[in-house]
């Protein structure tokens, strides 16, 4: 009796992620373009158009921005789920960041700041909820979800590549608000390819998932927020409050630890956690710290890296200058290059039962981190010694910072789904986000320690950075069998 195989029938992505696709694409775009000018326009100096910011105020505002990009997603999330649903708050939360960098686009220090806040609110609205609606779109689950969210992923990374290139040329050749003006036409294509093919969504998201019991009150306390925020922001800016950022920073960057310290004590101590749990959420723990450990060192390529690329690096090609922040578009085409590959990496060596531990991706994570900035280290030497350095020091430097990315960044998402109990999964990832915030502020602080005003102290300052991501990255190496016993049958 002869048997006959059924052919395979591939499964069609569903058109809505492709609306996703372009929208993530566009807001990456005008997110990576703005941040590729941004600290370089508040040092540059009156002369040149810049805010003439010290260094150390400079990276203070940097670090304050990129963190609450993060730590808005929270609220944002909030919003969406009770009151206006995923599809509507992605669309609010474009308009409001094409507004944000149309605001930045205006020569005025006030509209500067003002710009800053709005992208920060529009972003809590579509950041969140696009990648959610990623998920709804596959309510199956499964190898198709993934394979949508990798598509997803590439239209993240396309957007940061052509971003810093676009809006680096605008704002360094002609002039900074030129480029952010371009980073507000971006977020405005992003927006209207959304109206234009959010049919295809369909039902998805378009209705609040859990809907308030009391959206009158739900209200009320948003704009009740919105007016104190407002308030504050209008004594800043008459100059009845002073605001000094590096200090506001450092005690963001307390109240952040104090959080999370706080809410992993409550999960130990009061949450009725099994001792499996407890043991899981140790991991947690050690993950989270070393987690931001690496984004401060990581995220320094918007700051210290991009400050580096524009002073010290000679950039010269053909006669012509290359922009410093096209340097920013390196990471996100590694990412693309590379992506792929390290994921096949882990298949490959799980299939030969070689596949590192968890803690042990985590580590090499963080000595790659550490060899990035050992090959500064040297850079910095080479520019006492004889001026602006070759750009393959950035290079090479953001080759081994983006490979440690791969190896810590998805493996810890995944592994927090894992390790979390599922009735604190949301939390545990909240507490997740909030490592990156930490890892943000901490970058923009690192700058004032880096500054090119001492020059002379670059190298020292290169060569701490690794010397303490190394050691953070060796310590996670002798303590991965300890962190394995923790979780068994968790790779």
């Amino acid at each position: 009796m002869s048997e006959t195989t059924a052919p395979t029938v591939k499964i069609p992505h569903p058109r809505g992620i492709y609306t996703l696709y372009f929208t993530e694409m566009w807001e990456r775009m005008s997110y990576y373009g703005m941040r590729a000018l941004l600290i370089l326009y508040m040092t540059a100096e009156l002369a040149r158009g810049g805010l003439g910011l010290d260094e150390a105020t400079a990276g203070a505002i940097y670090g304050l921005y990129t963190c609450a990009v993060y730590l808005v997603a929270l609220p944002g999330g909030w919003i969406s789920d009770r009151l206006i649903g995923p599809q509507r708050a992605v669309l609010i939360g474009g308009i409001i960041i094409a507004l944000g960098h149309f605001t930045l686009a205006i020569p005025d220090t006030r509209a500067f700041f003002g710009g800053l806040l709005l992208v920060v609110l529009g972003t809590s609205l579509l950041k969140p909820n696009a990648s959610a609606l990623v998920g709804q779109l596959y309510p199956e689950g499964g190898a198709r979800r993934d394979a949508g969210f990798t598509l997803f992923y590439m239209g993240v990374n396309l957007g940061a590549f052509i971003g810093p290139i676009v809006c680096g040329l605008l704002g360094e050749q002609l002039n900074w608000h030129y480029g952010f003006a371009a980073s507000g036409v971006g977020m405005v294509l992003g927006v209207v390819q959304y109206c234009v093919t959010r049919r295809h969504l369909g039902e998805t998201g378009l209705h609040p998932p859990a809907p308030s019991l009391t959206p009158g009150r739900d209200w009320s306390m948003i704009w009740a927020a919105l007016a104190a925020l407002g308030a504050v922001c209008a004594l800043a800016f008459t100059g009845a409050l002073i605001i000094n950022p590096v200090a506001l920073a450092r005690g963001t960057t307390v109240a952040i630890v104090g959080v999370a310290v706080a809410w992993f004590g409550w999960a130990f101590l009061l949450a009725r956690l099994s001792l499996i749990e407890k043991k899981r959420m140790l991991v947690v723990v050690v993950l989270f710290f070393a987690s931001a450990l690496f984004w401060s060192g990581f995220e320094q390529v918007g700051s210290v890296m991009n400050l580096f690329a524009e002073r010290h690096t000679n950039r010269q090609f053909l006669g012509w200058e290359i922009p410093a922040g096209w340097f920013q578009s390196i990471n996100a085409l590694l990412i693309l290059l590379l992506a792929l590959p390290v994921s096949a990496m882990w298949i490959s060596l799980a299939r030969r039962g070689s596949l590192p531990s968890l803690a042990s991706k985590f580590a090499a994570g963080l000595l790659l981190l550490a060899a990035g900035f050992l090959v500064m280290h040297f850079a910095a030497r080479s520019t006492l010694a004889i001026g602006r350095v070759s750009g393959l020091w950035l290079c090479t430097t953001y080759l081994l910072h983006t490979l440690g990315e791969l190896f810590l960044s998805p493996v810890g998402l995944s592994a927090v789904t894992k390790l979390a109990p599922a009735r604190l999964a949301s939390q545990t990832m909240g507490i997740w986000f909030l490592a990156t915030s930490l890892g943000n502020l901490l970058a923009g602080l690192l700058t004032s320690g880096m500054s090119s005003e001492n020059a002379a102290g670059m190298p020292a300052q290169f060569l701490h950075v690794a010397l303490i991501a190394g050691g953070g990255g060796l310590v996670l190496l002798m303590l991965s069998p300890f962190i394995r016993r923790l979780m068994p049958g968790i790779q």
